[in-house]
């Protein structure tokens, strides 16, 4: 397991688009379907990954927390699921039900939005305010798998309460840790490693 930190896109940096298949719904889900008019979450994420599995309870309840909200939210998965099976869209859709997410689930088959939103590991999290402008990329929390913090979500929720409230979020943030998203043969970009 290589441990990645997320490339800390530029805050200000405009939401990229993208229309990609909900693993529950079939639907596409896209930057204008995601619900939420003052902030938008997206998460991308995945099944296999432990420092996922350390926190998915705490994705689970995020979104159930603000699922009556101006937040919208929505969750994807990058991951080459032909080498990491645990990854592909039949599976992330057991996880999306057995851990009752409120919010889309997504599969980025061409990993082209991963790539365009410069997401390096699962989890990466980027907040961006009413007007689609990032005000937040980084970390949920300081717990990871192995240290023995208690997850609590308190850095995005933090920034998450601001954007709400529209109050400024600090510009110091952590970059989330995790493992690297699983690019195809071939894919990985220039700005990943």
């Amino acid at each position: 397991m290589a441990l990645t930190a997320s490339t800390m896109l530029a805050l200000g940096t405009a939401a990229p688009a993208f229309a990609l298949p909900n693993v529950v719904s079939g639907e596409m889900t896209s930057l204008d379907t995601v619900q939420g008019k003052d902030a938008l979450l997206v998460m991308f994420i995945c099944r296999h990954c432990p420092f996922v599995k350390h926190i998915q309870t705490e994705l689970a309840k995020l979104g159930q927390d603000y699922a009556n909200s101006p937040l919208g939210i929505v969750a994807i998965s990058a991951n080459d699921a032909a080498s990491y099976a645990d990854d592909a869209p039949d599976r992330l859709q057991q996880m999306a039900v057995e851990l009752g997410f409120t919010f889309p689930f997504c599969y980025d088959e061409t990993q082209e939005v991963a790539q365009a939103y410069t997401a390096a590991c699962t989890p990466d999290f980027f907040l961006f305010d009413a007007n689609r402008q990032l005000v937040y990329r980084g970390q949920l929390d300081d717990s990871r798998p192995s240290n023995g913090l208690p997850v609590t979500g308190k850095d995005l929720r933090g920034a998450i309460e601001a954007v709400l409230a529209q109050q400024p979020i600090a510009s110091e943030q952590k970059p989330s840790i995790g493992c690297n998203i699983k690019w195809k043969p071939g894919n990985a970009p220039a700005y990943f490693g």
